[in-house]
């Protein structure tokens, strides 16, 4: 791939240096906070420089997709969940690279379908390339004006030293075992040589390494493939038989159809078994139910995918037995919807148990979605999916559920009297700002003033840089440093 620098590429350059210096800022200098708004405000504002004069394509989708990766980018500001905060590092730069891709891609290549894959893997490999072609284009430069025989000296020369790189390291281990002396020399010789410390040395890698990705992946962006654009219509598509589907199909529901009489008898009358408590009886089998949605909803996926059914009436068979499935698979979801509010009434509340709650909501919403694909064939699963799918996750990352956690189990204390301490201690700030307002309820409750002390004397300690403020770590600071305990 042939490698041109003009004057446009030259200042675009230096934007993607400006980019790398800020995100070695933003990442590498604290706990995450509001650097990350900073960073992608920048990163988009030298991008719709870059492509100030292009059409931009799928931009319905391409919107939306923006729109979640600002509100996720805002919860580094204005929420304080660590889950999140860990799979947010990962899932901004992925979506911000398909939102690139996207709007840059041809308006003829469908997003949802696999050929998009190829195109996105097309410009990966694309990069590599570029990469590549950079690195052999600086050393075309370099080589230019020094004799041919020069270079080849200097390059057995590196040889040599690599291969005796190994050879010294065990003799100088050696030697410097044998004598002190001469181990103490051998100690003071990286000081000789300490213009620039290590930490410097590698903070100005990382800005480089991202400079050049930066700057790779926008220059890429700009090349369209037409090879990739058309599909190739000559390639079978994967099918199963109806016949096997169906069977499988009926076996299943009979087995689901057995266990919804159960549950309804046992479980949603009132009724248990004598060995189990609700928690019991709740904690036994919610993962378990838990795990049969899933395993429903792959066979649904699959079936409706896959399954071609050439008469009218094995076409209604298919779609009965689809329904029933996922009727008796939204009963199961119920179920275990309802173990799980027993157990928490039982144990209390945690982060993990309200977002599998939050969870269960939205396969609810799948469950209801795939009902009416069943009977409408046009609509298209994987674009519905992948939708609510990134609206599910941007919501619960938006969303304070620690708040929800922390009011639910205050509100458990002051009705029964039970809490668990460490159901907040979990929870970062907002466990913290619970923390300090069950003290202010009740300063009596065993642990909680010496784990508020000990809290009140790490803010005293730690260090506050500006790419990490975040409002509710503030709130939660404020609260600790303004409550009056005595020690």
């Amino acid at each position: 791939m042939e490698v041109k620098f003009g004057k446009s590429e030259w200042t675009f350059l230096c934007a993607s240096l400006l980019l790398g210096i800020l995100a070695e800022e933003s990442f590498f200098r604290g706990r995450i906070g509001i650097s990350y708004i900073v960073f992608i405000g920048s990163a988009y504002l030298v991008f719709f420089w870059r492509y100030r004069r292009y059409s931009f394509s799928h931009q319905r989708l391409g919107g939306l997709v923006l729109c979640c990766i600002w509100l996720l980018t805002a919860s580094y500001f204005l929420n304080d969940t660590l889950l999140f905060y860990l799979l947010n590092i990962l899932i901004i730069p992925c979506l911000v690279i398909f939102h690139m891709v996207l709007v840059t891609s041809p308006k003829k290549l469908q997003w949802n379908k696999p050929l998009y894959i190829v195109y996105l893997l097309s410009k990966f490999l694309d990069c590599i390339k570029y990469v590549i072609s950079i690195w052999a284009h600086i050393g075309t430069g370099v080589k230019r004006g020094v004799d041919e025989g020069k270079i080849v000296i200097w390059k057995k020369v590196g040889i040599g030293i690599i291969v005796s790189l190994p050879v010294l390291i065990v003799v100088l281990k050696l030697l410097m075992n044998a004598d002190a002396h001469f181990d103490r020399l051998m100690g003071g010789i990286p000081d000789w040589f300490q213009v620039v410390d290590a930490e410097t040395l590698i903070r100005w890698i990382v800005v480089l390494g991202f400079t050049l990705g930066f700057f790779t992946f926008l220059q890429i962006l700009a090349k369209k493939q037409v090879t990739y654009m058309l599909p190739n219509k000559s390639n079978p598509r994967v099918q199963l038989d109806a016949i096997i589907a169906i069977t499988v199909l009926i076996l299943i529901n009979a087995v689901y159809v057995l266990f919804t009489i159960v549950q309804f008898k046992y479980f949603f009358g009132g009724t248990l078994q004598k060995d189990y408590t609700f928690a019991e009886y709740a904690r036994k089998g919610f993962f378990e139910l838990l795990f049969v949605t899933m395993i429903n909803l792959t066979i649904m996926n699959s079936i409706l995918t896959f399954v071609h059914v050439s008469t009218n009436g094995m076409k209604r068979l298919t779609q009965i037995m689809l329904s029933v499935l996922i009727l008796s698979s939204s009963v199961m979801l119920c179920s275990a919807f309802l173990r799980l509010s027993m157990y928490e009434e039982a144990y209390g509340f945690t982060f993990i148990r309200v977002l599998v709650h939050s969870f269960m909501i939205f396969l609810t919403v799948i469950f209801a979605y795939t009902l009416v694909k069943i009977w409408l064939e046009k609509l298209s699963l994987f674009h519905f999916y992948f939708i609510a799918s990134l609206l599910y996750y941007t919501a619960v990352s938006v969303i304070d559920l620690n708040r929800i956690v922390v009011n639910e189990n205050i509100h458990r204390y002051e009705t029964t009297g039970k809490v668990d301490i460490s159901n907040f201690e979990s929870m970062s700030s907002d466990g913290e700002i619970g923390l300090v307002e069950l003290y202010e309820k009740d300063p009596h409750i065993p642990d909680l003033k010496s784990i508020l002390l000990e809290r009140k004397k790490m803010l005293h300690m730690e260090s506050k840089v500006w790419q990490s403020y975040n409002l509710k770590r503030a709130e939660a600071a404020k609260k600790i440093l303004e409550l009056n305990m005595k020690e």
